[in-house]
Order: C-alpha cells, then structure tokens, then sequence
C-alpha cells in the first residue's frame, strides 16, 4: 500500500447511502483518502442484490463493487435501539454524514440534522433526496430514468414525433454524485475556516437541471424553445450536421463542420455557398439528409482522414471493447486495476483527477456485508465482549473473507 499522502485522510465519514447516487459520492470521498465507513443493513444494502446487467460476481456482484471500493462496511440494525446508539455514538467522531433516506425516513430513525449536529455540531451533514426535501413531488421515487424524463433532456435530440430519447447511462445518478462530492468538499472548506458544519441539501432533480444550464439558459433567457427537426438531430440548439452518421463499414459523428468546407470534402456543391451559421439552422435537415448520403460512400476510415485533413471535427463511435483499449485512454490510465480477496482481478474506471502531490488511489476494493464491523467497532471503543453480544444478538453482522 502507498504512503503517499491523499488530501482528505484523516476524515471520516459515515456512508448511509444506497443504490448509486450516495454511494458513487461516498466513493469519491474515499478515493481522496477518507476513511469511509459504509452503514449497512445486517442483510446488505440494497445495491449488493441488483445486478446491474446480471453481471453477480463470485460474492460481491460488480454493481455494488464499482460504487464501494475504498469503504469499510459496518453492519448495523438500526431499528434497535441497540443498533441506533452504536451509530450515535459513530457520529460523535464523524466528519461527514452522508443519507439518501426517503423523506421522513432520516426522522423516524432519529439521524435526521438536527438531532445529529446536536451531537456532533462540526458535522457536515449531507442529504440526498430525488425532488427535494418537501414540496409536492417529495414522495416520489428518485429513479434515474424518471428524473431524465422529468428534466426535459430528452427532447434536446432525437426526431420529432418519435420517442425521447434517454442517455445511455445513468446520467442523473452521476451528476448527482458529483454534486454531493463537490458539495462535501466546500462544506469541510467552510470548516476548516469556521469550525462549523452544517447540513448541505443534493436533490437529483436539481442536479440534473443545472447541468443544463446552457441548454436552459437558451429557451429562458433566449426565448428559443426546444425545436426537433425531421432527422435525428444529435442536439436541438446546435446547428446541421450535428450527429452520428452510417459510413458505409460503420458510424462516425461529426460536429459542426463548416457547410463550404465540408462539401469541398464529401463532394456536396449544394454547400459551397452555404452560410455555416444561417443554413445550418435554416435548412437543418436538408444539410443533414445531404451528409448522410454523401457519407455513406466511403469507410469511417477514410472519411476521419479527409475530415481531419480539412480540419473538421469528426470522431469514431465506440463500443466499450474500442474504448477500453483506445490509445489514449491507456495513455491517462482512465482505467485502473487491482486485486480484490474474492473477486479477483478487477478492472474498473478510475479516477477523473489528478494530483500532482496527493493522489487518489485504491486501497480496498468493495467489503463483504459487515466485514469491518468488529474492527470500527472497536475503535469506537466498545470491549471485545461487547462485540461479542452484539454480534450474538443480531444488532450487528459481521462477515469473513475466509
């Protein structure tokens, strides 16, 4: 293991988060050299029994390995009392709390703010939720594709008339990760300034509206609503041809070439006397229908070799095989490897950040259910025989790697 030192050891935080969007938080926190402490149902969370892809695993499924590593898991049943007290008495030493409880849930449990910075007021407290603490959609489920749909993103592509049109990755659990990350990072800044925490609200639906901020800014700011055009435009505010196109072995995308000079390279004349920032909106599908035929022609070989030449913007579109072994994602090391005690050899995405002096690095891959229980616990300053009962009672769980 390095010993080099990382930005955030030293602090501890206590993760009571499931599913993706907390735990992805949590992750980054303890790349940077948090000790992370993952809270968890004695059965596990709830990520540890959805396969995301059927992808199970010897004993940890990769759903719940790619969002856990560098975390310490601790098995509690916080509906005891027993199981309650051990948390409080956690978080009287936390830096960080982190819950992406159901509204009202954090109350019931009595791990809400208030009741937390009474024990601990340097705390930084940090609460995940779908739509927001209150309000009239408070209640419904966070999920990932809902809030896509709910944000209006989907209708900044695709055709008109047909289906919005998803991303292909679970964008909003994603940028609300990096918002909790981010917002963790300035309120420990504060702190350290101050001496004081403080409760920091993340809500997916406000994450994933600000990312728009561009987008937005254009229809409210504007006054340009959002337009779909006949062909399968990649972004409704950005002008033809803009998109992924067939070649005649494959696909490439092509962003916002000059009209004149593309048609010099794909042999289309009607573009010669095109104004790039007037016909590209004005005859949007025309110009985008005429590139489409011209380039299914040649391969996307040849034709990113006489865009590049041009010096137009053109790329490959990948599968994850291509990606995975792209020149220059080994060249960054985008990807990282390690050994993990049951599932072996794990290759995964890495960090996206560097650090000249204090580098995030792996220093254990996701826990077991509850493997570091006796462990936290006892640095929490609990006997060995009171481990014991514990364990015997049920009020924690505990699980070997044996």
């Amino acid at each position: 293991m390095s010993t080099t030192p990382q930005i955030l050891k030293g602090y501890r935080v206590l993760d009571c988060s499931i599913a993706m969007a907390g735990p992805f938080a949590a992750q980054r926190l303890g790349d940077l050299g948090a000790d992370v402490v993952k809270i968890e149902p004695v059965t596990g969370e709830w990520q540890r029994h959805a396969a995301a892809g059927g992808a199970r695993g010897n004993r940890v499924n990769v759903s719940f390995l790619s969002l856990n590593r560098n975390k310490r898991s601790l098995a509690i049943d916080l509906k005891t009392a027993e199981g309650k007290a051990l948390l409080l008495r956690l978080v009287a030493s936390a830096d960080v709390f982190l819950q992406n409880y159901r509204p009202g849930v954090a109350e019931r449990l009595g791990v809400d703010h208030t009741t937390l910075a009474a024990i601990n007021p340097a705390l930084v407290y940090v609460s995940m939720s779908g739509y927001g603490e209150d309000g009239p959609d408070r209640n419904l489920p966070g999920q990932d594709l809902l809030l896509q749909a709910k944000s209006g993103a989907m209708l900044s592509a695709g055709r008109h008339g047909q289906p919005p049109m998803p991303a292909g990755q679970y964008l909003v659990d994603a940028v609300t990760a990096s918002t909790a990350f981010e917002g963790v990072l300035a309120a420990l800044l504060h702190r350290e300034r101050t001496g004081e925490g403080q409760l920091v609200q993340v809500n997916m639906l406000d994450a994933i509206t600000t990312l728009q901020m561009q987008e937005l800014s254009v229809y409210t700011a504007g006054g340009v609503p959002q337009q779909r055009s006949a062909e399968p435009h990649a972004h409704v505010y950005i002008r033809a041809p803009y998109g992924t196109f067939e070649t005649a072995d494959g696909y490439l995308a092509l962003a916002m070439p000059d009209l004149p000079t593309l048609g010099k390279v794909i042999g289309e004349e009607s573009f010669l006397e095109m104004d790039s920032e007037v016909h590209g909106w004005t005859h949007r599908d025309e110009v985008h229908r005429a590139t489409a035929e011209r380039l299914r022609t040649r391969t996307t070989s040849e034709w990113l070799a006489a865009l590049a030449e041009a010096g137009l913007w053109a790329g490959p579109v990948y599968d994850y095989e291509a990606l995975v072994n792209d020149p220059q994602i080994r060249h960054n090391g985008t990807f990282v490897e390690y050994e993990h005690p049951t599932e072996g050899r794990v290759t995964t995405p890495g960090f996206p950040y560097r650090f000249s002096r204090t580098p995030a690095r792996i220093d254990r891959g996701a826990p077991l259910i509850g493997e570091h229980t006796s462990e936290v616990l006892a640095e929490a300053g609990l006997t060995p025989e009171e481990i014991r009962s514990l364990l015997r009672t049920g009020v924690v769980a505990e699980t070997s790697r044996g």
